[in-house]
């Protein structure tokens, strides 16, 4: 599948110092691996509806993680999915009359407009999971030869066949807090197993599936339903995957085991990262990355942003609206990428406040002013990708070049293009 277009990064005098992110399996900030390449996959979305800033937020943060790296001199190998067949995209179809490939395709083409707006550099594999069917149905076989995925009967009218993921087979004993050694479930998340039921049930799970082994173990292979697409899954019969396998089998295909950092929002945790580890470990006995890193969740005016509450900000109405992306950018970067935070009008208010100024003092950078401020927006990052901090760093830089006393540097040259660079190429805001 193709992907969107990245707009060029500046190369920076000088390097981005040693890197710490927050990793969700033990609950603190840790330093990133020192090496030479790293890789980050980053889960995509199920089109069926338009981008919404709590997409946007997820993509603009691990794009910051993109950005780090790359100033560090890595070379960096980015895969994201796309689901593109899945049971709320088929749901949305039939509501709205149309055929899915039909929707699955305008969705996309509208989240890559609006990835491509927000200045996001674009992933080098960015893979459906319809193209992916091909490698996913040995896998899922390769499971079940090795007694770590069973066929459930059919019951109350459903069809025979479906197949799922054993969790109790796959888990080995606890070894520490360690993301080193074997899968267990609950190693990503830290749930119990009465934590997870709940969650289970709400985020695509079927606990209470007759016939499963587990009331937690997670669909690998759905087979035909009357009205459903499917496809040959050879000696699994015509079906399709489930949701947790596609990103397993598409991260393994096109990145090594174990990739550097998982990444997505925190709502992915459990069960999507959990169930994805595990399947990866029965696969590889690798571990599917070395670290795991969520952003927060996005509200609307203090209140939880959904499809269902129908309060999505959309980045495409904004953009409709003619709100300049790069100001959008600035809002969600005024928020950790960590943090539950909420959009309102004022935040989109002093975001393009903000960005009107950074442009007129850019004009006025001050001789000798750029260098400091580019040490303290990559030290902000690099400190766990703290946004707000680096953007504090450049109000505090914009106020001092538009407020110059007598006798101050004079407005520089070489200083107005190393400010434009740096912010455009750490915090993908062009001035």
């Amino acid at each position: 599948m193709k992907t969107w277009k990245s707009r060029p990064v500046p190369e920076l005098p000088g390097t981005m110092p040693a890197m710490f992110l927050h990793e969700t399996t033990q609950n603190r900030v840790t330093a990133l691996p020192d090496a030479e390449s790293a890789s980050l996959y980053v889960c995509g979305i199920t089109p069926y509806d338009a981008t919404h800033m709590g997409h946007a937020a997820t993509y603009v943060a691990f794009d910051l993680l993109n950005r780090a790296w790359r100033d560090a001199g890595r070379t960096v190998a980015y895969v994201q999915n796309v689901t593109d067949v899945d049971d709320p995209l088929l749901e949305r179809a039939i509501r709205d009359g149309v055929d899915w490939r039909e929707l699955a395709a305008q969705q996309t083409a509208l989240f890559q407009a609006d990835m491509e707006a927000l200045n996001v550099i674009a992933p080098d594999q960015y893979i459906g999971a319809v193209e992916a069917i091909g490698w996913i149905v040995p896998q899922i076989q390769s499971l079940v030869d090795a007694g770590l995925a069973y066929s459930v009967p059919g019951t109350g009218g459903e069809p025979d066949g479906d197949i799922y993921f054993s969790v109790d087979a796959a888990s080995a004993a606890p070894h520490g807090d360690s993301i080193d050694g074997p899968w267990w479930l609950g190693q990503v998340s830290g749930l119990t197993a009465e934590e997870m039921l709940p969650v289970f049930a709400e985020r695509g799970g079927d606990p209470d599936r007759p016939g499963k082994r587990n009331p937690l173990d997670a669909l690998l292979w759905r087979v035909a339903r009357d009205g459903e697409p499917h496809w040959d899954g050879a000696a699994l019969g015509q079906g399709r995957p489930g949701w947790h396998i596609e990103c397993t089998v598409i991260a393994q295909r096109f990145l090594p085991e174990p990739f550097t950092v998982q990444g997505g929002g925190s709502d992915l945790i459990f069960p999507h990262h959990e169930m994805g580890a595990g399947h990866a470990f029965a696969l590889s006995h690798v571990q599917m990355a070395q670290h795991y890193a969520h952003t927060g969740m996005v509200g609307l005016d203090g209140e939880k942003m959904s499809k269902s509450l129908g309060n999505l900000v959309l980045v495409s109405k904004l953009r409709a609206d003619g709100v300049e992306p790069a100001a959008i950018r600035l809002a969600i970067l005024a928020n950790h990428y960590r943090s539950d935070w909420s959009w309102t009008d004022s935040l989109l208010s002093n975001a393009q406040h903000q960005l009107s100024l950074w442009r007129k003092a850019v004009g006025q950078a001050p001789e000798g002013s750029a260098t400091a401020l580019l040490a303290e927006v990559r030290a902000a990052l690099a400190a766990d990708l703290d946004a707000p901090r680096a953007l504090a760093a450049v109000d505090h830089w914009a106020q001092q070049a538009l407020s110059a006393a007598p006798g101050a540097p004079e407005p520089s040259g070489r200083d107005e293009a190393l400010v434009s660079d740096a912010v455009e190429a750490l915090l993908g805001v062009e001035l």
